[in-house]
């Protein structure tokens, strides 16, 4: 099988010149994604230039996967001075399609909802919550961030008004599938899901996952491996009667 730099390659024909050479593997789009933070940090602080090994240790990755990274997009350093950080947050941005204008839908207004929506970091890198979607009586037609909430029927009129180009959803599992659907029948073709579940979309629509509870659970791995309650491959089924927690930490 392939490893995380060859798998999910991401087509950038057409944001670059460079770059459309051939497609970008999708870890390496993730990692486009830490760097551009990183680089708009150095901008607010007003710096030049920046080392491969600098923003490589304060992105988490090594210094040769960071210019491997860097080279797919068509960008190289200067030996002895850096990158320029100018230059290269703008040639990141537009592999990354962010010198087009986005505008969000999100559906599902509660706990979860409500927070992303009032989130004012997404406006700031060019993700605008442009529409607030709910079946709450109660929500519909208050305001969030200076965002409106309407029902969830008007996803195909509001998005198409708007010019949305990402949906994210928000909603409990049993919604989830069909506000999807709204979102693709309006056009829509980027969803954000936060949903406990999968959902079906057709060619051409792009689903990202975000599970915190799945996330956990990858933590809570990696907290047993340190104190050395994770079972070894084959480990024997409980006894029955224990659980498997059980098991693993007697």
């Amino acid at each position: 099988m392939p490893d995380d730099d060859t798998a999910d390659a991401v087509d950038t024909t057409g944001d670059t010149a460079d770059a459309g050479a051939r497609p970008v593997p999708g870890a390496t789009v993730a990692r486009l994604a830490v760097y551009l933070r990183v680089l708009t940090s150095l901008l607010a602080d007003g710096r030049g230039t920046v080392s491969s090994e600098e923003l490589a240790a304060a992105a988490g990755v090594n210094s040769a996967k960071l210019r491997k990274d860097l080279s797919l997009i068509g960008s190289s350093g200067v030996r002895g001075v850096g990158y320029d950080v100018s230059r290269l947050t703008a040639e990141v941005e537009a592999t990354l399609g962010l010198t087009r204008p986005h505008a969000v839908a999100l559906v599902g207004v509660g706990n979860l909802g409500h927070a992303l929506a009032g989130y004012g970091g997404f406006a700031q890198r060019g993700f605008p919550v442009a529409a607030l979607f709910d079946v709450d009586p109660a929500l519909v037609g208050t305001t969030i961030a200076g965002v409106e909430v309407e029902p969830v029927d008007a996803i195909g009129r509001v998005c198409a008004e708007r010019g949305v180009t990402i949906g994210v959803v928000a909603t409990p599992a049993a919604a989830a599938q069909p506000v999807c659907d709204q979102l693709v029948a309006a056009g829509v073709r980027s969803i954000l899901n936060f949903a406990p579940t999968v959902l079906a979309v057709p060619a051409g629509v792009e689903v990202r996952k975000v599970d915190l509870a799945v996330e956990m659970q990858v933590l809570s791995f990696h907290v047993a491996q340190r104190h050395g309650t994770v079972p070894a491959a084959g480990l024997a089924a409980p006894a029955a009667g224990r659980t498997p927690r059980e098991a693993v930490t007697r």
